[in-house]
């Protein structure tokens, strides 16, 4: 069965699963891509609550900017790795103010997707995953972020190779996932992880893609 026919039984068995995610429409870019560094390696609802306090401290953008970036640390302190996505977010916003005179990412819902992946890209700190996160949430952009969930059940599907890095399966994955699904195959792969597919005790007697998996082949399948 050739990869692209395979996703797309896939991306149907989620969707009778768990519907068809919709977008809520674009949102603010900037916006979108602290978040996302914030969730960088932590969990949800520790972004949120990191980004809650990043606001309360500092209101505006222009405040994160010109604020101390040790006190940057300790507002996003509950995300963890704070040191370093304070960095970035310090850097990125005053490399930005100087570069287009505002903090502001709207222009880039006039760049080519290529394009504004390796603007965001080019700055330590905002790996592939984070930009395409950034570029299919705010921008609404046919791009397929892989996150630890997808690259876990992509590898026990046989959607990519066993050993293969989360920024290789950038590259193979996109090419196959079903036209115009990129986002609802994105969300209902996360909501699999989470639900069945758990990266220590996958839920395999309630999986409906058993027929398909590489895991259940080799480690439980009679």
């Amino acid at each position: 069965m050739e990869l692209q026919q395979k996703a797309k039984i896939i991306s149907d068995a989620l969707e009778v699963l768990f519907g068809v995610p919709t977008r809520d429409g674009t949102g603010d870019v900037l916006e979108s891509l602290i978040l996302t560094i914030l969730s960088q390696n932590t969990t949800d609802v520790s972004r949120d609550k990191g980004y809650a306090v990043l606001k309360e401290r500092f209101p505006t953008w222009e405040d994160v900017l010109h604020a101390d970036v040790k006190a940057i640390e300790a507002a996003i302190r509950v995300v963890g790795l704070g040191e370093q996505k304070s960095n970035t977010i310090k850097n990125f916003l005053t490399w930005l103010q100087a570069e287009h005179g505002e903090l502001s990412l709207e222009f880039m819902h006039n760049m080519e997707t290529e394009e504004a992946l390796e603007f965001l890209c080019q700055h330590k700190g905002i790996g592939i995953k984070t930009a395409s996160v950034t570029l299919s949430f705010a921008c609404g952009r046919e791009v397929f972020p892989v996150d630890t969930h997808i690259l876990r059940i992509s590898k026990r599907l046989g959607l990519i190779p066993p050993n293969c890095s989360a920024e290789k399966a950038h590259q193979l994955l996109p090419p196959i996932v079903p036209e115009g699904k990129a986002y609802p195959f994105h969300i209902n792969l996360i909501y699999f992880g989470r639900q069945i597919c758990d990266a220590r005790k996958p839920l395999c007697e309630r999986c409906s893609l058993t027929q398909h998996c590489l895991y259940f082949k080799d480690n439980l399948q009679a």
